[in-house]
């Protein structure tokens, strides 16, 4: 490929990382603006607007919920979802496959698709929607990240380190506390924070199976239906903090070492 094509794909490229980051960093940049509009010349710098966002009325109720989700999400799970995982890994591959394939069909599925009918369900069987119809919610869409996740080390595990503790006399359950579990728990917890920050940032699917009250995305999305202020910009940016740092440290923990 000639030097003008690359440095013309390079240009492209450049183009287009500029374009998908630029809304984020300008969320940032509004969130900490003295003034009250959210568009250019930023006179200062100022937390102003963070703090109208922890006086707002809704906003810890809202910070609650998020985080009572995600992290009930995160053990519900990292639980179900390794023992999934352990079970597939045992499976012959080609049976593994095909179960792994409708595992993940929710992952597949568009958001309002997945909404609609989970509101549709919920409410044919009459349960109440609220923080448990939420969580149930975000569990059939986060899990199989946490089941692929794991399912990969799995795939990898030497079986013969728990057939030794067998052989020394360990029950299934001491052999899989005392050395399974040890060997992939940074695995487990870092799927599982995964699948948090999937169900912090989540919208969609909340909007449709929470009912009453809020969290931090449904209410940036009450708060922009009646007016833009940076306030909304600081919540977001928030959120982007909340979802990015248990991301980074999941792939910190699933991260290979050998």
């Amino acid at each position: 490929m000639s030097k003008g094509a690359n440095l013309l794909w390079a240009v492209v490229a450049a183009l287009f990382i500029v374009f998908m980051l630029s809304p984020i960093v300008l969320l940032v940049m509004f969130s900490f603006t003295s003034r009250t509009l959210t568009n250019f010349p930023i006179d200062g710098l100022s937390f102003r607007w963070w703090q109208e966002m922890v006086v707002t009325r809704q906003f810890w109720p809202s910070f609650a919920n998020s985080l009572i989700i995600g992290f009930c999400v995160a053990v519900v799970s990292g639980v179900v979802g390794t023992l999934a995982a352990m079970g597939l890994a045992a499976m012959p591959k080609r049976h593994a496959s095909v179960i792994m394939a409708l595992l993940t069909l929710p992952v597949m599925l568009p958001p309002l698709v997945l909404g609609v009918a989970l509101l549709s369900f919920y409410v044919s069987v009459d349960l109440k929607l609220g923080l448990p119809t939420v969580i149930l919610s975000h569990v059939l869409f986060a899990q199989p990240f946490v089941i692929l996740v794991v399912h990969a080390r799995m795939v990898n595990f030497d079986p013969r380190v728990v057939e030794s503790a067998r052989d020394l006399g360990a029950t299934p359950l001491q052999a899989f506390l005392t050395v399974t579990l040890p060997i992939i728990r940074p695995v487990v917890i870092g799927a599982a924070l995964i699948a948090m920050a999937l169900s912090i940032d989540d919208f969609i699917i909340t909007f449709f199976t929470i009912g009453t009250g809020n969290t931090l995305p449904t209410l940036v999305w009450g708060m922009i239906r009646t007016g833009l202020t940076p306030t909304v910009n600081a919540i977001g940016t928030l959120i982007l903090l909340l979802t990015i740092g248990s991301t980074v440290v999941a792939l910190w923990l699933t991260r290979y070492r050998g």
